[in-house]
């Protein structure tokens, strides 16, 4: 469900706060547009992310949230990451002999 290069990082990202594509796409810099879009569909279709349609007048905005599993998901992502991070001061390589 979470596997990939991206799906974590998204799931991190809106943990704080609904963001709208363009949003998502400025923060994940080095994300492709069909690979962002792909990977939320994702996200949505496992129930993990929202997607919402708001209309306003001429303009039509898509925003994306967690739902309450996503949440919880982000719980077990951010553990990854101190683990991640805890495990990378470990295994920093010996200095040269």
């Amino acid at each position: 469900m979470i596997a990939g290069k991206w799906k974590p990082t998204l799931i991190w990202e809106l943990h704080a706060q609904p963001l709208q594509f363009g949003a998502l796409r400025r923060r994940l810099a080095a994300i492709s547009e069909k690979v962002l879009y792909e990977q939320l569909r994702e996200l949505e279709a496992d129930g993990v992310v929202r997607r919402s349609v708001f209309d306003k007048g001429r303009v039509v905005c898509v925003e994306y949230s967690l739902t309450e599993p996503g949440a919880r998901l982000n719980t077990a992502v951010h553990a990854l990451a101190e683990w991640g991070a805890e495990h990378a001061r470990r295994s920093d390589p010996a200095p040269p002999r």
